[in-house]
């Protein structure tokens, strides 16, 4: 598979830019999602970050409503963050799922160190509760967190992800909008350096989960 290395600080102005895609290209919006590609055409192979992100110092409630640290609880831990929201009828439940079906081809031990963590982007609606039973049907072990907007904005946007309020359309539809980027966390550093875009498939994933939960590159 092969990978594109890009920057970190390139990522963070297109969040700053409010929602424009990597590189300047108009996004493509699907389902109020914003989707930024990361590495091959189409978004399917990894992009590797030459100056990785750090991990946002974040502090949400979890699908049992209690605080969760995301430094704390994911160090030293292969961690994959991805922003996202419950109502969103196709790009967030299929990564979610992408990523579980793979996670299932790893060995046990790596299964359970792995660290996945969905960040809601309505926490309006999607309460502990509903966001706990979302993610139950992906995978049980799956991290959900929700909490003030403003915050979860404020941690996104240092990830090169953004985020805008969630609005009701003409049909009377409520949608997110938000980046689609998921980015792993390595576990030797606990910085975030590959990236993948909304194309990743499940075979992307179970090709290169093996070597992110070592830290290494895809």
């Amino acid at each position: 598979m092969r990978t594109t290395r890009v920057t970190a600080a390139a990522l963070l102005a297109a969040a700053v830019l409010t929602l424009t895609a990597c590189g300047g290209a108009d996004p493509v919006k699907s389902s109020g999602v914003t989707q930024i590609a990361g590495g091959q055409s189409g978004g399917k192979a990894a992009t590797v970050l030459d100056r990785p992100f750090n991990k946002p110092e974040l502090v949400l409630t979890d699908t049992t409503g209690k605080p969760w640290n995301l430094r704390e609880q994911t160090k030293g831990k292969p961690t994959l963050i991805y922003f996202g929201y419950t109502n969103c009828p196709d790009v967030c439940p299929l990564t979610m799922s992408n990523i579980a079906v793979a996670k299932k081809n790893l060995p046990k031990e790596e299964q359970d160190n792995l660290r996945v963590v969905f960040v809601t982007t309505d926490p309006e609606r999607d309460t502990s509760e509903s966001l706990g039973s979302w993610l139950k049907a992906q995978d049980p072990s799956f991290i959900g967190l929700t909490g003030d907007f403003a915050t979860i904005q404020a941690a996104a946007r240092t990830l090169g992800i953004g985020i805008d309020p969630t609005k009701k359309e003409a049909d009377g539809s409520v949608v997110s909008m938000h980046g689609a980027q998921v980015i792993a966390f390595s576990p030797k550093t606990d910085e975030g350096y590959v990236l993948y875009g909304e194309g990743t498939t499940v075979d992307d994933y179970a090709k290169d989960l093996p070597k992110l939960i070592k830290g290494e590159n895809p």
